[in-house]
């Protein structure tokens, strides 16, 4: 069976899913609050920084072990006891130790805004943590089902519909991934690292889809970029677009009343 559809098939219960998610009883919400409560993204949030500050002090040590490494080559060539490849490898593997200890300091920082924005959470009006988590996954599986469903834009963009391109097989490899991790049931219990787990998979899911489909409407994408230039570059692309959208507009609003004058 062709991947689309068997994960398609599997995924029936999106279209009621995003349908039927204002219509929740008071009830409900109430029972799921003693069992996966508001406070759920706020101790998954500690739990990632916890994990982010640990990988950051392991990349700090590895960084300076190769800081010293490079430093003991070099004194080696000068002594003639090394050659070139080596002090060049040294160097390779310095600027890759310094390289991911800035990246994981960088997580550091992005885990403790992460955190305030959770704790800020906890005393606001927001839905329960696992319920916004729950619609950041449906809504992209809908707009995925989109594609499947509309035979225009399956004509239009086949791309996004053949697994045999790169970036639609990364897609379903993370909707695989977001289902499995999603919990099974409205009132199973959710542990701060589980939440975390989803988490993570419904953003790689949410950024998958998002390169897929730009791919797919024939936009140049980066994949590898990391998380914080991916969403820095997308930002300047949609200001820019917006930008230029508004300059034709203006000309041609120009140019219309230059006309009218003559």
């Amino acid at each position: 069976m062709d991947p689309i559809w068997a994960a398609a098939a599997e995924l029936w219960w999106v279209a009621p899913t995003v349908a039927g998610a204002g219509a929740v009883g008071l009830a409900t919400v109430r029972r799921r609050q003693t069992v996966n409560g508001k406070r759920l993204g706020y101790d998954a949030a500690r739990f990632e920084l916890r994990q982010a500050q640990q990988e950051a002090r392991e990349a700090a040590v590895t960084a300076r072990l190769a800081r010293t490494e490079s430093a003991r080559v070099a004194a080696e060539r000068a002594a003639s006891n090394a050659d070139a490849t080596a002090v060049a490898s040294a160097r390779r593997r310095l600027r890759d130790a310094q390289s991911a200890s800035r990246a994981a300091a960088a997580r550091v920082r992005a885990a403790r805004a992460r955190l305030s924005a959770e704790r800020a959470a906890i005393s606001s009006s927001a839905g329960l943590p696992l319920d916004r988590l729950r619609s950041r996954h449906d809504a992209v599986l809908a707009r995925w089902m989109s594609y499947e469903t509309d035979p225009g834009l399956a004509l239009t963009y086949p791309a996004i519909s053949d697994a045999r391109q790169p970036h639609t097989a990364a897609f379903l490899t993370a909707v695989e991934r977001a289902r499995d991790l999603r919990p099974a049931s409205e009132s199973a219990r959710t542990t701060a690292s589980d939440f975390s787990a989803y988490r993570r998979a419904v953003d790689e899911l949410e950024r998958a889809f998002d390169i897929a489909e730009r791919s797919a409407r024939g936009e140049r994408v980066q994949a590898d970029l990391p998380d914080a230039l991916w969403d820095a570059a997308r930002g300047f692309a949609e200001r820019s677009t917006e930008v230029i959208s508004r300059t034709t507009v203006r000309i041609s609003e120009w140019s219309a009343r230059r006309r009218r004058e003559r």
